[in-house]
């Protein structure tokens, strides 16, 4: 059975004050869930986040990592850093880090095998633009993606990776891709790990939605048989709102 997953993306949001009061207030109003419920504050807070949350059930993510185990890499942070302060899950492949910082397929293939080397779990985000949409190049693109960056792991490696679909044109842009757009490709993704590898691997891997989810539109979205939680953006950055998307799931 696949794990169901709410993952909370916070980006470059929220000082210390502010972080350590919505943690204690997602800790106070968590409900009972089956799904794992995790947070990925900025660098500066995560070890507030682990202190914070030690007696809670939410896990702390980080954004982003570097693929070098050190060196003269001003301003990152390697893999051996995230776990020194028990932080195993990381992000990596965020739309804003493909498009803003100008990270490709081969460079966020070199972070996932570091990654998956240090024993970490990797959340792998992909998706494609409007132009691709509108194209109807969708498809391909996200196979493409795919392929260039995780394809060359073995098989053992996908017991550690979580796959976050990621429509651009759905994210931050008040757009939403429809679920039945979401069910479309999530389906498309396990067709095209299953032809890489084989069905096992495609229909256990998790599967998450990344385009815009919010209280409104979560239960319909979740509701969909490939889609297996969401990594949310803005909406879990109010502790009521992300209550009520994990709630939804």
């Amino acid at each position: 059975m696949r794990t169901q997953i709410v993952a909370g993306n916070w980006k470059m949001n929220k000082n210390l004050d502010e972080t350590e009061v919505l943690l204690s207030e997602l800790s106070a109003k968590l409900p009972d869930t089956h799904a794992e419920v995790i947070v990925a504050p900025t660098f500066v807070n995560l070890v507030a986040a682990q202190r914070n949350l030690q007696s809670s059930t939410i896990q702390v993510a980080a954004q982003n990592m570097h693929f070098a185990e050190n060196g003269a890499f001003t301003g990152e942070i390697s893999a051996d850093m995230l776990l020194n302060i028990e932080v195993d899950t990381v992000i990596i492949g965020h739309s804003e880090r493909r498009s803003l910082f100008g990270e490709t397929d081969d460079l966020l293939s070199k972070k996932t095998k570091t990654a998956l080397e240090k024993g970490m779990r990797v959340i792998f985000c992909f998706g494609e633009e409007l132009e691709d949409r509108k194209s109807e190049n969708h498809f391909s693109v996200v196979e493409s993606q795919l392929k260039n960056a995780l394809f060359t792991l073995n098989k053992d490696a996908w017991s550690k990776i979580v796959l976050a679909y990621e429509p651009v044109w759905a994210i931050g842009t008040g757009e939403t891709a429809s679920p039945e757009q979401a069910q479309e490709m999530h389906a498309f993704i396990r067709k095209t790990i299953s032809e890489a590898y084989d069905s096992s691997i495609a229909n256990t891997v998790s599967i998450l939605y990344g385009g815009s989810v919010k209280p409104g539109n979560a239960e319909e979205i979740f509701s969909k048989p490939d889609v297996d939680g969401g990594l949310i953006g803005g909406a879990s950055l109010k502790a009521d709102d992300f209550v009520a998307i994990i709630k939804a799931i």
